[in-house]
């Protein structure tokens, strides 16, 4: 074998033992050093930058900003009350890939762009999704913009202890 082909193989050797993480590109579901999990489970949305969906921290699940996206064709759902619950339905289906129920939030963060147009619209989904409560701790924020022009996102963090 030549001096080429020896590196060539043993390249694709390393690629094969090691997976992507050995050429520099992460995986869903790499471990940081200190065993931070990055989340990106089946059915979820595809980001659009560089986010993950989600991360394990210990017992901790957070889910970062969700939107009203259809996470079968990667596109903004039609109809604000719609959207906004699948924007709650996308954070559902994070906290849920870790072993956590909407009930396990910990801690909500609603942003808007018209608080009075849309905080109804939240409180009527998320009264739907917890039923009469207890509610978690919630902020809502009004915001200029979202992406995409986007009217609602929220972020959750859960409690999901990790399986020893």
């Amino acid at each position: 074998m030549t001096r080429t082909g020896f590196a060539a193989a043993a390249a694709l050797a390393l690629v094969f033992s090691f997976g992507s993480a050995a050429l520099g590109m992460a995986t869903a579901e790499e471990l940081s050093p200190n065993g931070v999990k990055t989340l990106a489970p089946a059915g979820g949305i595809k980001t659009t930058g560089t986010w993950a969906l989600g991360t394990r921290a210990g017992d901790f699940v957070y889910v970062a900003g969700m939107r009203g996206i259809d996470p079968k064709t990667n596109t903004l759902v039609q109809g604000d009350e719609a959207r906004v619950r699948q924007a709650f339905m996308n954070m559902k289906l994070i906290a849920e890939s870790e072993g956590a129920a909407l009930r396990d939030a910990v801690r909500l963060v609603v942003y808007v762009t018209d608080m009075y147009r849309f905080r109804p619209l939240v409180n009527k989904v998320q009264e739907e999704l917890w039923g009469k409560g207890p509610y978690p701790p919630r902020t809502i924020v009004e915001v200029d913009r979202l992406n995409q022009d986007d009217i609602c996102e929220v972020e959750g963090t859960f409690y999901a202890p990790a399986k020893k």
